[in-house]
């Protein structure tokens, strides 16, 4: 698994301007080969900013690398420069690959059977 991670310091009062702008974009993900998830998350509020981070998970790096030169990556990043007003500076990305994984075991119904 691959993990790539943006951090946004929105500014503070500009935290509805900026979920808009990500819930209303076309994403293009669930089409491309090797992607798992996305997670938009809010973090904790500072005195001049709220904390934001962008978690998409990918089945590997290549996958990743692929989307990034990709034009349906241009298409879902084409609103991204509305960003510069709303943040205080541009967004970090940080990429990390697993060396540990761990999930949780599927529930299993009334015989026992697993589920899914």
């Amino acid at each position: 698994m691959y993990l790539t991670m943006n951090r946004f310091r929105v500014r503070r009062g500009q935290e509805a301007v900026f979920e808009a702008v990500w819930t209303g974009r076309d994403s293009q993900l669930p089409a491309v080969r090797g992607f798992v998830a996305f997670h938009l998350m809010k973090g904790p509020e500072a005195a001049t900013f709220t904390l934001y981070a962008s978690h998409t998970l990918w089945e590997t790096e290549d996958a990743f690398r692929a989307w990034s030169r990709s034009e349906a990556f241009r298409t879902a990043h084409r609103g991204a420069g509305a960003l510069a007003d709303i943040c205080l500076e541009p967004p970090v990305l940080e990429c990390f690959t697993a060396v540990q994984t761990i999930g949780r075991a599927a529930p299993e119904d009334a015989a026992g059977r697993v589920s899914g």
